[in-house]
């Protein structure tokens, strides 16, 4: 294995929501992202993802546990060391129109955090590289003087994304950058961010709910429930044999494009409802829901286990 650019071990955000009640958001998460890779992340809606993503780059301060990026506890840094090893991590927010200033011209959003730390000699040069950034994620010279709401809702995610490239990253959150798109969009957004990894040598952390892009894309794939994790897996292993009963429930549930298979195909529905984030249940979280689910399940926290080489699941039953 490549070296462990990122290192997260054990790490929890946990939110007071008033009345002796705590909402575990992120609860005991562990895993690596090797460097140059994409690791993916897929779960429900309030699962925990966008919390998990934002604690990596502590855009939100996690309540313990420990980041590591190239070797250093991000958690134990000060905020002025941390401003000059955060350029290195950056962000590609999922809604790109709430994610840009109305007030400020295209060129001005880009060229903003190169001037911030200083990495142009001067703006004249900071000017030239947000016309280079503009190229490279496949958009015109001219639109450095359009402001957000003259393009397009692709157009303003590639903002995003060249706002993300002029801090000349390692590594990159993507929190959904194609759920807001078109589908024909979201295929160009996707090529896009593949060609620039290879050009540029970048890592991921890709969090999505769409399956077919998430398996498009990454390379190893963390599945999650309620703030936990319930399974990793290299991308093809998990998709040709899910070991956990929820990231079958998953797959299951992903329509396939044929209609003549996708008409005579048996589905699995769960039973019951994601239960809330401020009563999770004893045990096994997904224990209500899970059709293999025993006595033991209830009172047994699975410990995420390798069952196989480099794939690991949070299951008594596996």
């Amino acid at each position: 294995m490549a070296e462990a650019l990122v290192q997260i071990t054990n790490l929890r955000k946990h939110y007071d929501a008033g009345r002796g009640q705590t909402v575990r958001a992120v609860d005991g998460v562990s895993f690596a992202i090797e460097r140059g890779e994409t690791l993916g992340i897929v779960g429900e809606s309030g699962c925990g993802k966008t919390t998990l993503g934002r604690c990596i780059l502590r855009l939100v301060e996690p309540t313990s546990g420990e980041v590591r990026f190239e070797g250093q506890d991000l958690l134990e840094l000060k905020k002025s060391d941390l401003r000059r090893l955060r350029r290195r991590m950056q962000i590609i927010f999922q809604d790109p129109y709430s994610s840009l200033n109305p007030r400020m011209t295209i060129g001005d959003i880009i060229a903003e955090p190169m001037v911030v730390y200083k990495l142009q000699p001067s703006r004249a040069a900071a000017r030239a590289k947000v016309v280079e950034l503009l190229q490279q994620v496949g958009l015109f010279d001219y639109m450095a003087q359009r402001y957000p709401h003259e393009l397009s809702g692709g157009q303003r995610q590639r903002v995003g994304i060249a706002r993300a490239l002029a801090m000349e990253p390692s590594f990159i959150v993507c929190d959904e950058p194609v759920s807001a798109l078109d589908v024909s969009i979201q295929a160009q957004i996707i090529n896009l961010l593949e060609e620039l990894q290879q050009k540029l040598g970048l890592t991921y952390l890709f969090i999505a709910h769409d399956l077919a892009v998430v398996r498009h894309i990454s390379d190893r794939v963390v599945v999650m429930y309620l703030g936990k994790v319930m399974e990793i897996a290299d991308r093809d292993a998990l998709y040709a044999e899910p070991l956990h009963p929820y990231t079958q429930a998953l797959l299951e549930a992903v329509p396939i494009p044929d209609p003549a298979i996708e008409a005579t195909r048996e589905y699995r529905v769960l039973g019951g409802e994601v239960p809330s984030p401020l009563a999770p249940p004893a045990g096994c979280v997904f224990h209500t829901r899970c059709p293999r689910a025993t006595e033991e399940c209830k009172m047994a926290v699975p410990e995420l286990r390798e069952v196989k080489p480099g794939h690991f699941a949070a299951c008594i039953k596996v």
